[in-house]
């Protein structure tokens, strides 16, 4: 990827995570505002930008599911999580003076708009931020399947995908292992093949389909977000840029 590469628009994805800050749970309003900051200094660079929250830090589907509860329910659950990730997130965003439209798979008219993919589209060209909300609005698919389904949608240039503790893609665990290696640059055959755990299988082969790159890089780093949608080298890069 040179650093002179512009893209047009791009999908942040964003673990629930990362909107916990150092509390590892919950949402924690100061690293919020922090990552408002990064998107808004993104949008006013002339991007379009659309944000896929997880949920991960309020509700866990499959880990609901492993405990016995029905998948379906527990799957729904986490998609009401990401909602709750959203209003932190479009709250603010427009503290900063960001228009900022949630747009839910799962209808729920009085707090977040139902996504209809041309509104999302002409709200991205009139300058707005869009986060997309309760994943695809089915069970069985993770968040990842979501930003790569409305990235080939929306006809994004990118997932830039927002890691917590991480700088890239190692082939093992580096907290583990200091000997593990990074890749600066993967096939998206590869990502699969070697279980290397960016996204699920049913995600990276979306990307693959519609040759949607992703650029996986740490979020920790103050300003990587508007580094990477500049178009800076840094992280791991999966597909063909």
């Amino acid at each position: 990827m040179s650093a002179k590469r512009k893209f047009k628009r791009v999908i942040l994805k964003l673990s629930g995570e990362a909107l916990a800050g150092e509390k590892g749970y919950g949402i924690d309003p100061v690293t919020v505002d922090s990552i408002a900051g990064q998107i808004q200094a993104v949008r006013e660079s002339g991007l379009d930008v659309a944000i896929v929250n997880g949920g991960g830090n309020i509700w866990r589907g499959l880990s609901g599911s492993s405990k016995g509860m029905d998948r379906a329910t527990a799957d729904y659950m986490g998609m009401l999580a990401t909602v709750i990730n959203s209003l932190a997130l479009q709250d603010a965003l427009e503290n900063r003076g960001v228009p900022t439209r949630v747009q839910t798979a799962i209808e729920m008219r009085q707090i977040a708009e139902p996504y209809i993919r041309r509104r999302a589209v002409r709200h991205l060209e009139k300058g707005r931020v869009v986060i997309f909300a309760a994943g695809t609005g089915n069970p069985y698919f993770s968040t990842d399947t979501t930003a790569a389904l409305r990235a080939a949608e929306i006809e994004a240039d990118a997932i830039l995908m927002a890691k917590k503790g991480v700088d890239g893609v190692y082939d093992s665990d580096p907290k583990k292992n200091p000997e593990a290696k990074k890749f600066d640059h993967l096939e998206y055959l590869e990502v699969i093949q070697k279980n290397l755990g960016v996204m699920d299988s049913t995600a990276i082969s979306l990307c693959m389909d519609n040759d949607i790159p992703i650029v996986v890089f740490n979020i920790d780093r103050p300003g990587n977000i508007a580094k990477v949608a500049a178009g800076e080298e840094i992280g791991t890069v999966v597909g063909g840029l």
